[in-house]
């Protein structure tokens, strides 16, 4: 019996952890086309990147309406609006006629993935809390953090015979395989005896009291800060790899997807050792590995250093965000079971709004320097430091809830 409800649990992890690949993939793919896409409309890098900065845009806002919406009509009816909405604009960006239209789709396309990343982590806290949250939690991120690994490399494949246009179709295939994983497969969490009522002042309170609650606040600030400074990783490499060491597309993919093989062995390491190391050591923990790591490319930049002493201080880099999410959204989550999806929303949206505002500023000094890069992760991993000591560490919350028990 044990060993069926371990089955069942691991059958929901990769579920749940396919709808929050949906957002790297949604990033990623495109990545190693960025050059391709620059001649095709005749643009610039940095507008090319803007493209970027619409979908973080989309998926930043998206998540805190689609968060609402299923604390109030339940996780199952918006996910699956959300799956069709995406495959609709994955068409459409693929058959865009200029950057412009490009990037207003974006917009959209973003906006319709953030709900797999939202609703997934809502349906978690739904069944799980504590340690069994952590747990559960680092089993969806083993599954979701294969999207950074997999993305670049899948977008380099469908280059390899086709054009950027052939990325977006792929897109639109995934979206209509999740969509229909979420007819067959997925099965209500929320009750209606435990939905919000449908009221937008109420959401609004609710929003209010979770920023309200300083350790959900410091939580959230650490966690969004540092993914935002991933972003402008994201966003700079594919200039930096191929146009500075003037590496190919595939051997771009190839060392971007090897960073996510560092997210999840970060974020393995926390939920493998959560019965014996506590979050808060390790978000502490990952704080000072990616400050450490972050001055290290610094340095590289400035030097202009050899291609592997920059490869290696950023996979230490993203091996710390692993860390640092997974240690940070059970310690945020933990209190607020009677309106998950919002606390799960604002923790997904602050990395993305930030993340929208960083992606441009590393193409800002041209395609020919990695010092904006550099110093950008710096700034985000000094001031989640800062976020985590003045507000997570010392808050004490005022907006918990009975946590929800334990599936």
């Amino acid at each position: 019996m044990a060993k069926t409800n371990h089955q069942s649990v691991v059958k929901l992890a990769l579920l749940l952890g396919l709808f929050s690949t949906l957002g790297p993939f949604t990033i990623d793919m495109y990545l190693p086309a960025f050059p391709e896409i620059v001649k095709q409309f005749d643009s610039t890098a940095s507008l090319v990147q803007f493209s970027l900065t619409a979908c973080l845009l989309g998926l930043g806002v998206g998540q805190l309406v689609m968060g609402s919406l299923s604390d109030v009509y339940g996780r199952r009816n918006p996910l699956l609006i959300a799956m069709a909405f995406y495959v609709l604009s994955s068409f459409a960006c693929a058959f865009s006629p200029s950057i412009g239209f490009l990037i207003a789709f974006r917009f959209v396309q973003g906006f319709a993935a953030s709900a797999g990343i939202v609703i997934s982590r809502a349906i978690a806290r739904d069944l799980y809390s504590g340690n069994e949250l952590t747990k559960f939690f680092s089993m969806l991120l083993l599954v979701g953090n294969l999207g950074p690994l997999a993305a670049p490399v899948a977008g380099s494949g469908v280059l390899s015979f086709s054009t950027w246009i052939g990325v977006f179709i792929a897109l639109a295939l995934l979206g209509t395989y999740l969509f229909t994983m979420t007819k067959m497969r997925l099965r209500e969490t929320l009750p209606s005896d435990r939905r919000s009522p449908m009221n937008f002042a109420h959401q609004l309170r609710n929003y209010g009291l979770l920023l309200r609650d300083r350790q959900f606040l410091g939580y959230m600030l650490a966690q969004g800060i540092m993914i935002a400074g991933v972003f402008a990783y994201v966003s700079g490499t594919p200039f930096i790899y191929q146009n500075i060491y003037g590496v190919s597309p595939t051997v771009f993919a190839l060392l971007f997807g090897s960073n996510g093989i560092s997210l999840i062995i970060g974020s393995q390491i926390v939920g493998r050792m959560s019965h014996r190391v506590s979050e808060q050591a390790f978000l502490l923990f990952g704080l000072g590995l990616a400050l450490m790591a972050s001055v290290a490319v610094v340095v590289v930049s400035l030097v202009h250093g050899p291609l592997f002493s920059l490869v290696i201080p950023l996979f230490f880099f993203v091996a710390a965000i692993g860390i640092t999410s997974t240690a940070a959204f059970p310690l945020a989550m933990e209190g607020q079971a009677h309106m998950a999806g919002s606390a799960a929303a604002l923790l997904g949206v602050v990395p993305f709004l930030l993340g929208a505002v960083v992606a441009p500023l590393v193409g800002i000094a041209g395609e020919d320097t990695a010092v904006p890069l550099g110093i950008i992760i710096l700034l985000s991993s000094t001031t989640a430091i800062l976020a985590y000591f003045l507000l997570g560490r010392s808050g004490h919350s005022s907006a918990a809830n009975a946590p929800a028990k334990s599936a």
